[in-house]
């Protein structure tokens, strides 16, 4: 059955872990489906494992709509969140909500995340007024990565801490159904996940949170520019890949594929004929 925001909400009630894996086309999405993961994020984390970006501020919304609905095609059972790409929705209310509607209607999405607090708040109650589910995301926010200097655990001081709890209060107030706590420390994200009634996410925060989200680049070691403290690689699919591609080559130039068994025959009469 496909999962939806109500999914989440008796996963919260029944203290059963929710799982997040991100996604960027049709095959991959397939088969996190069949393996039965909750919830598809496509995540603008594209921007640097798919498109090559150092960051996540290039990622447009053609890109995002685009993924997206090659993810939506592969998985029928999942629930699909998007990220609303860097400039998309912090310009203005107005502008949230027509970019949210569009990763909906063109990108197929079934809920959008954005990344911010208090000050996104407005902008996740018109949206989740106009009928669009939204997912929150707190702590370290990439598209924020200039802000913060670099890539650094969130909520660490008193003061930085209540303000993370405030924000997450304000996010599940403003009508998030989830929220993502990246890189925060586990005994704060597990604080945040009692106080809030709707679904914590953590990445690189602790297994306290009601589920976990990763990269799925990440986690197969198929990504190695850098390998956050908070990834487990579950799988060395990289290095089965990179030999893989090594056999290749060295069979075609040695001539030994395609062998027989790869390619198609016809009858030497006709081939006779052609001379």
């Amino acid at each position: 059955m496909k999962k939806t925001v109500s999914t989440f909400q008796r996963a919260k009630e029944n203290h059963e872990k929710v799982t997040m894996l991100t996604a960027y086309d049709y095959s991959t999405a397939k088969l996190m489906d069949e393996a039965g993961i909750d919830s598809i994020l496509i995540g603008d984390s594209l921007g640097n494992v798919i498109l090559g970006y150092e960051d996540t501020l290039s990622v447009t919304m053609e890109d995002m709509i685009h993924h997206t609905a090659a993810v939506a095609r592969g998985a029928k059972e999942a629930l699909i969140v998007t990220d609303m790409p860097f400039m998309s929705y912090q310009a203005s209310v107005y502008d949230a909500v027509v970019n949210a509607g569009r990763l909906m209607k063109e990108g197929r999405a079934n809920a959008v995340k954005l990344e911010g607090g208090a000050s996104v708040c407005p902008q996740i109650k018109a949206i989740t007024e106009a009928g669009i589910p939204v997912v929150g995301h707190l702590g370290l926010t990439p598209q924020s990565i200039n802000a913060f200097g670099g890539y650094k655990v969130q909520g660490k001081s008193e003061e930085a801490a209540k303000k993370l709890v405030e924000d997450a209060l304000a996010v599940q107030e403003a009508g998030a159904f989830a929220v993502v706590l990246e890189c925060v420390p586990e005994k704060l994200a597990a604080l945040i996940t009692e106080k809030l009634s709707i679904v914590t996410i953590g990445i690189g925060a602790g297994s306290g949170c009601d589920g976990q989200v990763l990269v799925y680049q990440d986690m197969l070691g198929m990504f190695s520019d850098y390998v956050p403290k908070f990834v487990r690689q579950f799988a060395g699919v990289g290095e089965v890949m990179k030999q893989a591609f090594t056999d290749y080559k060295k069979e075609v130039g040695e001539g030994t594929f395609p062998a027989k068994e790869h390619t198609y025959q016809i009858d030497d009469e006709v081939i006779e004929k052609l001379y």
